[in-house]
């Protein structure tokens, strides 16, 4: 994906600063194994971004903007009309492309263990049979203060730390790489994990009403389309309690507090409850009468796992922070919001919220570790500023295509799908996520304004475990074969 911005300009003088370029290094590897030899070019680095800049409504150039880090695989000699690519990120807002990239996607990955077995330092990385890049090539994408992406020297990062210039910048890597890398009639697909769900949709309205780029599919791993499905900093937040109940009782089953039931008879009487009384409850406010009121205390106390005192106390909301300090306080422990699997002990034993998530801190070191090693030895990155695998400079996230609305892109996958006859989308979930927790999202999509036929193009998955289904084993290898069965469409 060769530079070329300057061509037709006089070359820079002292006085003047030399534009930046494209700095991507190219490396030749192989993946070696039982059914699955692949020979492919990895290429990692930056890519200048530029946009059209005007004075007085007079063209001026297109000015460099950004430098947005990508990790791209491509497979040797093959055809680029019938070989589909697939461009991937996370979420955050601010998170680097790490963790599908090297915990589900790329050709290696992290091994670190899992729950009650994890890796010490310094970890380890291996060959990823189950990558994608069997079916498609791959393009990693860093957003702005991810990973190595950065704005240019003297531009402002601050200014694509927000919605809509966020997909903006993403949409314009992806249909440059395309035109550069003549990929416009190769099938495309974009995928994304938690926020990276809504950016997902947004590049992909972007770019179909901007440029008509059209696609064959979007993969939303730990979905949230509609953040008002699942937000408790509302005064009443009925609709988040009622949504977080069957994550909370899934929870609640993993650690020993449903004896004797499954995991599926749980989730199917707290999804029922959740829907029936516990909504009508919630919304009789101070009107519900003191049998009903403790009726519905001790279900919800039951199904959570929790004291009724708590859940009394708690006005029948229980916020999903608070549970994961409440659920095991008993054992000095709390829960993971990334994954609910996850425990570590409380800092104190009265604390009404954890001091870290103990999900996270599980995992963010072998990721972390990983990456680093990764690019610099492996695919001889020389890019020497620190990789952020969450971006320290994403203080605030802008939201103000939303103001006084909750966000929500249901209304542009909608557009899509009716735009778009070939459009699929692919849709998993995690039971004991906290952070995008399955109900809202599953509530979300079964209320998206769909015929019958555009009904029929979503498919969904389920995975008995959190908000990052890879870090489970068995559930990687499975949720890796149901994208690629769905990639081969």
């Amino acid at each position: 994906m060769d530079d070329q911005p300057d061509a037709g300009r006089p070359a820079p003088t002292p006085d003047t600063k030399p534009e930046p370029i494209d700095q991507l290094v190219e490396t030749h590897h192989s993946l070696v194994g039982p059914g699955h030899d692949l020979a492919y070019t990895a290429r990692t680095g930056r890519v200048v971004l530029r946009e059209e800049a005007y004075e007085d409504d007079v063209f001026t150039g297109w000015k460099p903007r950004a430098e947005m880090a990508v990790t791209a695989y491509t497979l040797n000699d093959a055809d680029v009309a019938e070989r589909p690519v697939c461009f991937v990120f996370n979420g955050g807002p601010g998170s680097a492309s790490v963790w599908l990239h090297l915990g589900l996607l790329g050709p290696r990955r992290v091994d670190m263990g899992d729950v009650g077995d994890l890796a010490p330092p310094p970890y380890g990385l291996v060959d990823n049979a189950e990558t994608l890049l069997h079916e498609a090539d791959l393009v990693f994408i860093d957003p702005m203060s991810t990973g190595h992406t950065r704005a240019v020297e003297g531009g402002k990062a601050k200014e694509f730390h927000g919605f809509g210039k966020d997909v903006e910048q993403v949409a314009e890597l992806v249909r440059l790489w395309c035109t550069r890398e003549d990929r416009w009639m190769s099938p495309k697909y974009l995928i994304g994990e938690s926020y990276g769900t809504v950016r997902a949709v947004a590049v992909a309205e972007r770019l179909w009403s901007t440029h008509m780029m059209a696609f064959n599919g979007l993969v939303l791993v730990s979905s949230v389309l509609d953040f008002g499905s699942q937000d408790f900093s509302y005064h009443r937040s009925d609709e988040a309690c009622q949504n977080f109940l069957p994550t909370y009782a899934a929870i609640a089953h993993y650690h020993g507090r449903h004896e004797g039931r499954t995991l599926e008879e749980v989730v199917a009487e707290a999804e029922a409850f959740a829907g029936d009384r516990y909504r009508w409850a919630l919304g009789r406010g101070s009107r519900l009468d003191p049998e009903e009121r403790q009726e519905v205390v001790a279900t919800v106390a039951r199904l959570a796992g929790l004291s009724e005192d708590y859940v009394d106390r708690a006005d029948l909301r229980v916020e999903h922070v608070r549970f994961c300090t409440e659920l095991l306080r008993d054992r000095g422990l709390a829960l993971g919001r990334i994954d609910g699997r996850f425990t570590g002990p409380l800092h104190f034993g009265n604390a009404e919220k954890w001091d870290a998530d103990p999900s996270m801190d599980a995992i963010v070191g072998p990721y972390a570790a990983a990456i680093h090693h990764y690019l610099r030895s492996e695919l001889r990155s020389d890019l020497d500023l620190p990789y952020e695998v969450f971006a320290n400079q994403v203080k605030k996230w802008s939201y103000q295509e939303f103001e006084g609305r909750p966000i929500n892109v249901s209304d542009k996958l909608e557009r899509l799908m009716r735009a778009n006859p070939h459009l699929r989308v692919r849709v998993e979930y995690g039971y004991y996520d906290l952070a995008t927790p399955f109900a809202a999202a599953a509530d979300t999509v079964a209320h998206l304004r769909l015929t019958p036929e555009q009904r029929a193009r979503v498919e969904h998955d389920w995975f008995e475990t959190g908000h990052m289904p890879y870090l489970h084993e068995e559930s990687r290898v499975r949720e890796a074969a149901g994208i690629a069965a769905f990639v081969r469409g």
